[in-house]
Order: C-alpha cells, then structure tokens, then sequence
C-alpha cells in the first residue's frame, strides 16, 4: 500500500484509545500551548486601566466571575461542544467551515468546478448531524446563496477576514507570550533596569521558536507536550496553594452576580478593561484549527480533563492572593509572578518561558494549516508546503510564512515593548475570528446540519452577544495597539483578493480562447509536425477544450512528443479525495492521435505527491483508461463541452486498480508474462499479493481480436513514450488589463497579480515538476 492510500485510511478508520490518548498529549503542546499560559498577562492586562481599588473585593471578584464564565461559555460550549462538530471530514478552521457551505449551497468561487467533482465521496458524506429534512427556510437561503453572485462575495470575502486575523494573531500571540513570560525578571532586577533585559530576551526566544518549525507537528508536539503539562500541575497547584492559603471563600465569586457588580461600580472603565479579560480565550480558535492535525475525540478530552480544570484553579488562586494584597501597582506588581511563593519564582520563571515558547507553537501550527487551505482553493498565492510527518496528513510547515512570521513577530515586539499594547492588539484579532466562526456556524447549522432556523438564531444571539461585548471593547483601544492586527488583515486580505481576482480573470481569458479539437484535428493525424519520442505534459488549469498556450507552443515549436496528455491539477472543496478517485482521464480526438486529457483532483487537505510517484500514477491511470475502453464503454462523466465531445472515465491511482483484478475469461492481467501489462505496472504494485477487493472499473480483455491488438500496440507506445522521459510543458502567463479598464482593474492586476506571481512560486509547486525536465511558455493575457 503507498503513502497515499495509508495517509487516507488513517483519517477514515476508527481511532484506538491507545491512539487517541496519545493524540491528546500530544495536543497539550499543540493546541493548548496559548490558551495554557494566558494566566500570565490576563490580571495585568485588565487592571491596566487604572481602575480605582477600594478595601472590598468586588473589583478583583468581579474579574474572576468574568474570566471564568467565558472559558466555560466559549471555549468549552461553544468550541468543544457545538464547532467542534462543524469539521469538513477531520479538517477545521475558518475555511472548513466555508467548504462545507461551498458544498451546500453551491457558492464555491473555484472557477473549474464540474459535476463530476460532486460524485466524490466526500464530496457527498454526511454525519448524523446532516441527516435531517431541509426546512422551508433552509431550502429559501440556499435558492438565494446560489443565485446572488453578491451574497457568495460577501461570503467569501467574510472568511478571508477570519482567515487575515488569524494570521495577525500568529504575528502577535508569541510576541505577547514570551514577552510576559520574560516580564518575571522584573521581580529579581531593577525596576529601570529590566526592560533592557526582557527585549533581548524575548527576541532570541522567539528566533529560536520559529527556527524549530521545520521539524515538525510530530516531533514538536512530543518535545513540547511534557512542558505544557507541568505548566498546567505547576499554575493549579499554586493555585489551589492561593486558594486555601490566602482566601478559602474566593469561590463565591464564580456567581455571575460580581460579573453585575463589577460593570456597575466600575462603569466605563470597568467595561474598557473588557478587552483584558478576553485574554483568557486567547487560543480557543486553535482547537478548532488544528484539528487537522489531530482529532475531535483528543482535543476535547485534553481540555476538560486537564486544561479547563487547571485554568480555574490558576485564576481562582491569582483572585485569592490579589483579594488579600490590595496596594497594587498596575504597572509593577498586578502580573502572574507577584502570586507565586517567592521560593517557587525562579523555577517557575524557567517553566514559565518554556511554557511560553510552547503556547505560541499552537497560533503557528493553525496559521501554516489555514494559509494551506486558502491556497488549494485560489485565495492565496502558491507557496511552499513541507509535510511533515507520512502518518498525520495535517501536519505541514510552510518556509515562507515561518519566516514571515518571524520578522513581523520580532517587529511588534520591538515596537510596542509593553504587555498592554500587546494584549489590546492581540485581543481584537482573536475576537474577530470569533466572530466569523459564529457567523459561519449560523449558516452550517441550517444548511448543513439541517437544523430549525431557531437554532441558528440562538447560537448568533446568545455567542455573538458575548463576543460583541468584548469586541466593543476591543475595538476602543484602536489608538492604543489594536490597529495592528486591523493593519496586518488588510494587508493580507488585499494580497488574497488580489489573487483570487487574478486567477478568476486568467481562467475567464484560457476559456474564452481556448483552441476547439475541431481546429487540433484538421491539422491531420500527424497534426502537420513532427512527433518525438516521450510523454509531453501540456499543464493547464481548463477542464476542457486545448489551452491557447498549446497553439502558441506549436506555431513556434513545430514538434511536440508522441504521447500528449493535456493535464490538469485541481483543488475540490473537500479536504482530501479518495485515491481510487483521483484521476478523471479522457481522449482528445481519435485512438491514433495518443492525445488524452487527464484531470487530477486533490482536496485541500491532500499530499501532493513527488515527480516520480507522480508520473508513475499519471500513466497507470492513462493505462488503465486504454484498458477499460477497449473492454467496454465505461464512461463515468462528460465534461460539459459539447462541442469538444469528450468522455471523461474515473481511475484511481496504481495501488487502487493494480492488485487483484482478473477479467472475465479467466486470464490475469496480473501476469508478468502478459504482453503490454508488465511494462506499465508500478514496481510496488508487482510485489502486491492478489486480494479480493471490489473495484468499480476491472480490467476486460475483450475477444475481438482487432481491438485487443490496437489495444495492446497503444499500451506498448504508451510505454516507450514513458520510457523516453516526461517533459512538462507550462504556460508563463504575464497578464495586462486591457486598455480602457478602470484604475482599480488597472492596479489589482498590473501591479498587484503581477507582483505576487513574479515573487510567489509557479505552477511547478502544484505539480512538483523537476527543473530539468520543464518547458515554460511565455503569453500574455490581456484580460
């Protein structure tokens, strides 16, 4: 079995609890890494408007009340309970959420969808949430979604903006992390003295975080877990320490009367110090972004077995120690340090800063995976993405956004210096990808899950009422630090719209002068040119019809290979795509011309797979084709051009077709004696034993003698072809509006498109194509 069809049977078979439990483990360093150690600013953070202490504590009562019914509310009943549930068969994350909308009501802004695409299987699972009869109103939502070209922008652009201000909040959570981790020496130097030692500090640090990226989820996780986990015994033992040592009765202020308190004594003030207190959900996106990397079982027992339990106790026991010590300086003495017993504060300090460095790990990891998705579904430019592990489909490592990350984490930190302008920055990115998830699961809870409009109703209002409040709160501090992740996302959301923009236009531009088979065939049957000897890759994004690029290649280039195979590598909006699934293969004009069209589908979840494995599966399934054909018409879906006329079949890949498959006659094309069989096999597919698995195309050898040799001449070409080498020819597209375009055009396409695709990766990173072995072709499209 091949790494593919391993990777896909690990996301689909019922996990172990052995599995499970050490996926939750490994989470701890992962997922919960942030939203551990947001004990260490969130006091600080809260009480640094100044708000006015007198000798009760209904202030630092009222604080803990809020802290702790928005862990519970939204961490625990709004991620782990509802959105949890809300994942795109294992993925999650602001895209998820927009594919399986995409697949519900038919608003996908991919450019090459066909109706083949929704025979996947994937692309028709669905859970038991799913189950229920769409509603009057589900059916009047979907009907306007799908006929509003307005409303699927609008969509869109909505999640593009959760997906901005995660990003932003990758920039921002490990600069607030490790800087309040370090803030600790303040404590043991003096007070003028130690801002020049936290800066410093804080910036190795944060170097070295993101210089250990390209190890990896997998080895991360286990390097990191163990740190997280004695964070959380360390910060609920001494909370528990606080708790009974300093004020046994700090429980009462769990009652959301001191929330009422709290806003009506300290009115204003008390409100704007709202944007502190959000710190505490601070990586509550995380769960549902990683998910990918792990799974919904694990994240949930992780957090309310360990990470839930141990956050209360921690704040309990700060809220305990502060009700007692009521000469506070907000600027000094307010943090998570002043709590802990003065032996403990150097051990803690060390634990601390590795806690740290490990919380900011979890916003990292859900940034490479989002920017991922973006980029499968054309909202993002190319990019470079490293799996790192063969057994966790999810866990990636993207060079170029690491290193992005990095320079502008090390910016903000530079820049701001303090903990205060960190949290108001970091508050409102995290509060705005939350409101985009409650706006998204609105909509996934009646198109998707097929619930009672009353349902979705309740969820906006009563989530979106709490995330409001904070927002406002948030929102305020605009002057004081929370521009920047308002800055950031416009920056990337002018960069993705750019993008998806551009590609819109560019495959508007290939399908309006793509060339007709009509034209290709009255060339003759040897097409006027000379044929070489290999197999010629013509690389294009149509599903139909021969790019232009083909044409402008043969005007200039008189010769082309003897087997043509018009490729195309798209995105589904499904998280990964079955191997046996995976190829949609057809002809281009008649048996003797050896063109075909091959269309390869990947999730946006999938492994894109190295040149050599690559090309071995683009043959087989050619092969397969030709085999299937000659046996009887196997035709699984047409393309929608009629004038092309051309018949795609489904074929899988070499592991999927290669094993067991007999005809009917009693022959096996298994057999290595097999004239034109053994020659197209895979090496790995001739050491696989015969097993009875139910394939939805066999291999027929039919009886008519005359097609079983056209049949077996053309696999043999097919073979020599191969084994002449495979060239991979692309198109170069530089693209200029067309004269009389409005500025706007003008500046998004001449200057934006064409900036991000000069300076971003090109099709080769779709297709992993060797350099030696590539062919570009420059056009320019006046679109």
């Amino acid at each position: 079995m091949d790494i593919e069809s391993r990777t896909y049977q690990n996301t689909v078979k019922k996990e172990s609890w052995r599995t499970v439990l050490t996926l939750a483990y490994q989470s701890l360093g992962v997922v919960y890494g942030d939203l551990s150690i947001s004990p260490l600013y969130v006091f600080k953070s809260t009480f640094a408007e100044d708000i006015e202490h007198s000798d009760s504590n209904d202030e630092i009562f009222g604080v803990l009340s809020f802290i702790f019914w928005t862990i519970t509310l939204v961490p625990l009943f709004k991620y782990v309970f509802i959105v949890l549930r809300a994942d795109d068969n294992g993925e999650g994350g602001t895209f998820a959420l927009y594919s399986l909308l995409c697949r519900h009501a038919r608003v996908n802004s991919l450019p090459s969808c066909q109706l083949a695409d929704e025979q996947l299987t994937e692309y028709k699972t669905e859970s038991p949430l799913e189950m229920g009869p769409r509603s009057g109103f589900a059916a009047r939502l979907k009907s306007t979604l799908e006929k509003r070209r307005v409303l699927q922008k609008v969509l869109l652009v909505l999640a593009l903006i959760g997906t901005c201000m995660v990003i932003g909040d990758g920039v921002l959570t490990p600069a607030i992390s490790v800087f309040s981790a370090v803030s600790g020496v303040e404590l043991s130097t003096a007070k003028e003295h130690h801002k020049y030692i936290e800066v410093p500090a804080a910036c190795v640090i944060l170097i070295g975080l993101f210089a250990l990226q390209h190890y990896g989820t997998h080895r991360v996780g286990f390097l990191f877990a163990p740190v997280i986990l004695l964070w959380l015994m360390c910060i609920s033992a001494i909370g528990v320490y606080n708790i009974f040592h300093w004020n046994p009765h700090v429980y009462q202020a769990l009652s959301p009367y001191y929330m009422y308190k709290f806003l009506k004594k300290t009115q204003s003030k008390g409100w704007m110090s709202l944007g502190g207190i959000l710190l505490c959900i601070t990586g509550s996106e995380a769960m549902f972004a990683d998910l990918g990397h792990f799974s919904q079982l694990s994240i949930k027992i992780a957090f309310t077995s360990l990470v839930y339990p141990s956050l209360i106790l921690a704040y309990m026991g700060q809220a305990a120690y502060l009700s007692q010590h009521h000469v506070i300086d907000t600027s000094y003495n307010i943090g998570f340090y002043v709590s802990v017993p003065e032996k403990l504060r150097w051990p803690v300090l060390v634990i601390a800063i590795l806690a740290a460095v490990v919380g900011s790990q979890a916003i990292i990891t859900g940034t490479f995976s989002i920017i991922k998705q973006c980029s499968a579904l054309g909202c993002f430019p190319k990019v470079k993405i490293v799996h790192t592990s063969s057994k966790i489909h999810g866990q990636i490592y993207i060079p170029e956004i690491n290193w992005l990350l990095m320079v502008l984490c090390l910016a903000v930190t530079i820049g701001f210096r303090d903990t205060k302008r960190l949290g108001n920055a970091s508050g409102l990115a995290v509060i705005t990808v939350m409101l985009v998830t409650t706006c998204l699961m609105s909509l996934v809870i009646v198109l998707c899950w097929h619930k009672n409009i009353l349902f979705a109703i309740a969820f906006v209002v009563f989530f979106g009422t709490i995330e409001s409040l904070y927002f406002t709160a948030s929102l305020i501090k605009f002057l004081e630090g929370a521009w920047v992740p308002v800055a950031l996302s416009l920056c990337f959301l002018a960069a993705m719209c750019t993008w998806h923009y551009g590609t819109l236009k560019r495959y508007e531009f290939d399908v309006q002068n793509k060339v007709s088979v009509n034209w290709l065939l009255s060339l003759g049957q040897t097409l006027g040119i000379k044929r070489v000897r290999g197999v010629g890759l013509i690389h294009t994004e149509l599903v139909s019809g021969v790019p232009a690029i083909f044409s402008h290649f043969v005007t200039n280039l008189p010769a082309f290979h003897q087997v043509l195979v018009f490729l195309c590598v798209k995105s589904v909006p499904v998280p990964h795509v079955r191997p046996e699934e995976r190829f949609l293969v057809g002809r281009v004009g008649p048996k003797q011309y050896r063109m075909y069209r091959c269309i390869v589908r990947y999730g946006y979840g999938d492994v894109h797979k190295d040149d050599i494995e690559f090309e071995g599966d683009l043959v087989c399934s050619i092969a397969e084709f030709v085999r299937s054909e000659a046996a009887t018409t196997v035709v699984a879906e047409t393309n929608g051009d009629d004038d092309d006329d051309e018949r795609m079949s489904v074929v899988g890949t070499c592991s999927t077709y290669m094993q067991g498959v007999e005809d009917h006659d009693g022959s096996d094309l298994d057999d290595p004696d097999k004239p034109g069989t053994s020659e197209i096999r895979s090496p790995m597919a001739k050491k696989k034993k015969k097993s009875k698995v139910k394939k939805k195309v066999r291999f027929i050898v039919p009886e008519t003698p005359k097609i079983e040799k056209e049949t077996r001449e053309e696999l043999m070409e097919l073979t020599e072809a191969r084994e002449g080498g495979v060239a991979y020819i692309m198109g170069n597209a530089y693209m200029r509006a067309k004269h009389g375009s409005g500025l706007v055009k003008r500046v998004a396409i001449n200057v934006g498109y064409e900036f991000l695709r000069r300076n971003t990766r090109g099709p080769r990173t779709a297709l992993t194509s060797p350099h030696a072995s590539t062919l570009e072709v420059g056009m320019i499209y006046h679109v």
